[in-house]
């Protein structure tokens, strides 16, 4: 038998190595994104306090759609974005937590930049 590494345990290593270069401060904040299989989430962080400035994510009231495809990773990166600039953030770090910037990660960052965001 062989065996087969652990996809989680190499996103966390790539995730890891990531956030040893980026940080957010409460200027430019870390816009993070979590994927599962069902649901995306996203948040803002404020690393030099240790604060989550704003979250959105497709288990929030109100969202519409299944949340484990691109078109609910759109909707919550206008969400992202619509609930930043309520709080004056332009401008934010992207984290993509170790996925690939691909498929539903990608579309949560486009929808961000769509909505006024400056990744």
């Amino acid at each position: 038998m062989v065996n087969k590494p652990d996809k989680n345990v190499a996103r966390l290593r790539r995730h890891r190595r990531v956030r040893g270069k980026i940080s957010g401060t409460a200027e430019r904040p870390r816009l993070d994104v979590f994927r599962s299989a069902k649901h995306i989430y996203a948040q803002l962080i404020d690393d030099v306090s240790g604060n989550t400035l704003a979250a959105a994510s497709s288990l929030d009231k109100g969202f519409e759609g299944t949340g484990g495809n691109v078109d609910a990773a759109t909707k919550v990166g206008k969400a992202i974005a619509e609930k930043a600039l309520a709080k004056g953030i332009k401008q934010v770090v992207f984290d993509r937590g170790g996925f690939v910037y691909h498929g539903r990660v990608k579309a949560l960052a486009d929808g961000a930049r769509e909505g006024g965001l400056e990744l």
